[in-house]
């Protein structure tokens, strides 16, 4: 096959097969609860089209939204019907047509922005992933800091903003590559900046606005198995979502020894903690994030062991930081700078990594969020060792103890949610 063949499977719009009515069933003897969904379409370049194609180009695929039906199971009632966030966005610039990987990108931006609704705030999405989440005094702000978090992660990725997108902010967002901008409105003149950038997808969704409606509301969560089979749950909501639903971390162990956190969080790191656990609600466990200030500053997704996610939060941190510092001073990502300034570049180099090593890559001062709890001490060590000043993690591990006890030792704060916030 010919390079240029390659390249065309990432144009071609696929033809899928699925039919424009769908209906899944709960039945219970006679009881029978069904939700009915449509297929979702757009009109672009005078042509009907569904998405692009799945994960993959060459996946058939196919968007759906919940047009009927209600379903309670046991205490529990799904969404209703005709309240719809991403399963239908207008799609007011289409660039590239948009494929799964795109929504599924802003789905989960959204998933994030619910429970961050009270003041500005940007999600940055690749890969299912927030790779910077920020709050701010305005828009501007919040996406400026968002960015800054992972320049570099940002390049093509999803951007959702819980406020109307003003000309200063898309000023911002279009000095970059992005895939997608999410929006509940845009101001004068920012369609037509956005119309410059030839492949950006622009959606508006109206239904922002209330995104508060949607904190604890659960849908059916869906995972098909390799041979057809189903696994389905209810989705995840994160049940501290104030400070006051914070517990300060204490255990007792077999002998009947109580060990308690020494020194609770100053009401800044509460509502870092807060935020950094709000967060967590949108990234792939097993993962660790670092926050400060109501900014993400290392963001570690999807590994194996906790020490390995905490370390890799913390590396990311330390690179993302050095990169920023190269692209303010220079113009420049810190890994080109020596092409651009040939051995100069290596002197800037040096100089930039005794910044950040001195600024333990931002993370002094930083609260320290595990989707899961510490099993041994060794994780939490990983944040104490770069400055970290408070610990959000569920709580729950046989160890507990020890892990308040290295707190204790070296003055940070620790508090329990009480709750696992895994996502597979």
């Amino acid at each position: 096959m010919a390079a240029t063949d390659l390249k065309a499977a990432y144009k071609t719009i696929m033809d899928d097969h699925f039919t424009p009515k769908m209906e899944i069933s709960f039945i219970d003897g006679a009881t029978r609860q069904t939700l009915c969904y449509e297929k979702v379409s757009w009109v672009i370049d005078g042509e009907m089209k569904g998405l692009r194609y799945g994960e993959n180009p060459g996946q058939e695929a196919a968007l759906f939204k919940l047009v009927n039906g209600n379903l309670t199971l046991g205490e529990v009632t799904a969404i209703a019907p005709g309240r719809i966030l991403a399963s239908e966005p207008e799609l007011l610039q289409s660039g590239k047509h948009p494929g799964k990987t795109n929504l599924t990108d802003a789905d989960n931006a959204l998933n994030i922005l619910r429970y961050l609704d009270a003041t500005p705030c940007a999600v940055i999405v690749k890969h299912n992933n927030p790779c910077g989440v920020a709050k701010g005094s305005s828009l501007t702000e919040a996406y400026f800091r968002a960015n800054k978090a992972d320049r570099l992660a940002a390049f093509g990725g999803c951007i959702a903003l819980n406020r109307e997108v003003d000309l200063e902010t898309a000023k911002l967002v279009a000095e970059n590559y992005a895939e997608v901008v999410v929006a509940p409105e845009f101001g004068p003149g920012v369609l037509d900046l956005f119309a410059t950038k030839k492949n950006l997808r622009v959606m508006r969704i109206g239904n922002m606005a209330r995104l508060t409606g949607f904190v604890a509301q659960r849908v059916v969560d869906f995972k098909s198995l390799i041979d057809g089979g189903i696994v389905a749950q209810w989705s995840f909501v994160p049940e501290a979502r104030t400070a006051s639903q914070l517990l300060p971390a204490e255990c007792t162990t077999k002998d009947g020894t109580v060990h308690r956190i020494k020194r609770l969080p100053t009401p800044q790191e509460y509502d870092d903690l807060i935020f950094g656990w709000l967060v967590e609600a949108g990234v792939t466990s097993n993962s660790v994030l670092y926050v400060k200030d109501g900014a993400t500053v290392g963001v570690g997704t999807g590994e194996q062991d906790r020490v390995g996610v905490a370390e890799i939060a913390r590396d990311k941190a330390y690179r993302k930081l050095a990169d920023w510092l190269a692209w303010e001073k220079y113009a420049t990502s810190y890994n080109e700078l020596t092409l651009k300034f040939g051995d100069a570049g290596q002197t800037r180099m040096a100089e930039i990594d005794e910044e950040v090593k001195a600024r333990h890559g931002g993370l002094i001062g930083c609260s320290m969020v595990s989707d899961a709890f510490f099993p041994f001490r060794d994780g939490a060590e990983v944040g104490i060792r770069e400055g970290i000043s408070a610990i959000v993690q569920p709580g729950g591990a046989m160890r507990d103890w020890d892990v308040i006890d290295c707190c204790n030792d070296a003055r940070v704060a620790m508090v329990f949610t009480g709750q696992r916030s895994f996502r597979h």
